[in-house]
């Protein structure tokens, strides 16, 4: 896979899965446009993808608010002239809550980041896309994308809602040589699920029982498909909704 000279915008890229990715297509030849609301996260990445080699600016951005998505597109187009590929993986955990005691300030949050952000972004970049004359688009689900996960009510929503809105872009924009997709995850070691694991010590052990290879997924793993998907190889594929979860959805 070659992504020499391609433009590469990822959302929560300070840190986890948007941090490895971004590394990832360094190491392929990409240049990167950074972006997190952690500034310094942000910034720590922009230096490990300039010590590959490659180009990274950062725009801090809430991916929650309509004009700073504006915004980082533009930013991504006024630094490097294009955007090749944009990888919506900007997220939160929020509450662990049975449904009927769910929090309403938290699922409005939830929703506000994981839900109406990725549907900003896509909006965003899909219409830079269209005036270039094509792109890829990976967005982040979660294997509660696919299936139930009890007590995460506002989560779940969320990446399901994720799935359906790449599904119905896939179908919109393939006249446009655009292909949207979406990777699902299982627990993966970042910052957000290293935080969750600690509500209960036993948690950990409970979950990676579900997960037929034993193991929880590492950024880096994420990665690999999030870029794979990006590439000329793969470009036949399209609304695809791809687990990444150690047989856990099988």
């Amino acid at each position: 896979m070659n992504f020499t000279d391609k433009i590469a915008l990822i959302t929560g890229s300070g840190s986890g899965i948007g941090r490895a990715t971004a590394i990832m297509f360094a190491e392929k030849g990409a240049h990167i446009m950074v972006s997190d609301i952690n500034e310094k996260g942000g910034l720590e990445t922009v230096k490990m993808v300039e010590a590959i080699g490659q180009k990274a600016a950062f725009c801090k951005t809430d991916v929650s608010n309509l004009a700073q998505v504006k915004n980082l597109v533009q930013q991504t187009v006024a630094t490097f002239g294009r955007v090749d590929i944009a990888v919506n993986n900007a997220g939160i955990g929020g509450d662990f809550k049975i449904t009927h005691e769910y929090p309403v300030e938290n699922w409005d949050k939830v929703i506000a980041i994981n839900q109406t952000g990725v549907f900003y972004c896509m909006q965003a970049e899909l219409a830079q896309m269209t005036k270039q004359g094509g792109g890829a688009i990976v967005n982040i689900s979660s294997i509660a994308g696919l299936k139930a996960q009890p007590y995460t009510a506002a989560y779940t929503a969320a990446k399901h809602a994720v799935v359906g809105l790449t599904k119905t872009a896939a179908h919109e924009y393939a006249r446009y040589n655009i292909r949207v997709n979406a990777v699902c995850p299982v627990f993966t070691m970042t910052p957000m699920v290293k935080d969750m694991l600690t509500i209960d010590p036993s948690f950990e052990k409970k979950l990676l029982r579900n997960i037929p290879l034993r193991r929880y997924g590492q950024p880096k793993d994420i990665a690999n498909a999030i870029v794979w998907l990006c590439a000329e190889e793969t470009g036949f594929i399209t609304g695809h909704s791809m687990p990444v979860d150690g047989g856990m959805t099988a």
